[in-house]
């Protein structure tokens, strides 16, 4: 899609907000549609870690119209996992004639991180979280309390917090987007650390829906993780503005 690097009034901004969103809205509907019938390949995939958890008892439908619901809900959310480039993409595309020359540079390789990034923590909530934190939820249930596991709620859990930890894995964009429109200097994210620490572990709450300590803990240090990432790249790509920002006392 080709973009306009001029900067553009405030009606050809709102033709081009307009635009932009047209083109996610097409995607996400023609995604959708082209993900139904595939829809229950998708739902084992996501479910893999969680369905072993109860043995052999199937997880259910409780109606007949929820099947039309689960399989169109796990078709929507297929198409913004796997269309995520596409979304990313216009709505970086969005924001470009805002941005200075020398600052364009960054669009393409920060488009690569965020793409690389969500799919990254989608993989590791996959991989690493959806069994573990499943584990943990179904454990909490106590003697004379009979579980009926339902598919649509039990998707919907696990779609949440794969979602969750892909937009939380967008971390070292937004940290290295402070420093670069000097926003928050290098040094003072450095020296309040303590601080930082404080509010990932509030995001770490906030985007573990199932409120699992084990959860939240594994998102935590991997936001720390990611977080020191990003702070030794920038102190490599901006090391020159680091140091006229802590000469001028930034």
């Amino acid at each position: 899609m080709p973009i306009d690097p001029k900067r553009l009034p405030l009606m050809e901004h709102l033709r081009e907000l307009r635009r932009r969103l047209t083109i996610i809205a097409i995607v996400v509907f023609a995604g959708s549609v082209g993900m139904y019938f595939p829809a229950p390949f998708f739902y084992n995939l996501t479910m893999a870690p969680i369905i072993h958890i109860f043995g052999d008892q199937q997880l259910i439908l409780l109606n007949p119209f929820e099947t039309f619901t689960l399989r169109f809900k796990v078709a929507l959310y297929a198409t913004l996992v796997i269309g995520s480039p596409i979304i990313i993409w216009q709505v970086m595309a969005f924001f470009l004639p805002a941005l200075k020359p020398n600052e364009r540079r960054w669009l393409l390789p920060t488009f690569f991180a965020m793409v690389t990034l969500f799919a990254t923590g989608v993989y590791f909530a996959h991989q690493v979280i959806l069994g573990t934190a499943f584990e943990w939820i179904v454990g909490q249930a106590w003697e004379g309390v009979t579980q009926m596991p339902e598919a649509s709620t039990y998707f919907q859990g696990a779609i949440l917090l794969l979602l969750g930890f892909g937009l939380a894995f967008q971390l070292p964009v937004v940290v290295f987007y402070l420093m670069l429109f000097n926003i928050v200097p290098y040094h003072k994210l450095r020296a309040n650390w303590r601080v930082v620490y404080t509010l990932l572990i509030v995001v770490s709450a906030g985007a573990t829906p199932d409120w699992s300590p084990v959860t939240m803990l594994a998102l935590f240090g991997a936001l720390v993780g990611l977080y020191e990432l990003s702070m030794a790249l920038a102190r490599v790509t901006l090391a020159k503005r680091i140091a006229k920002r802590k000469a001028e006392g930034w």
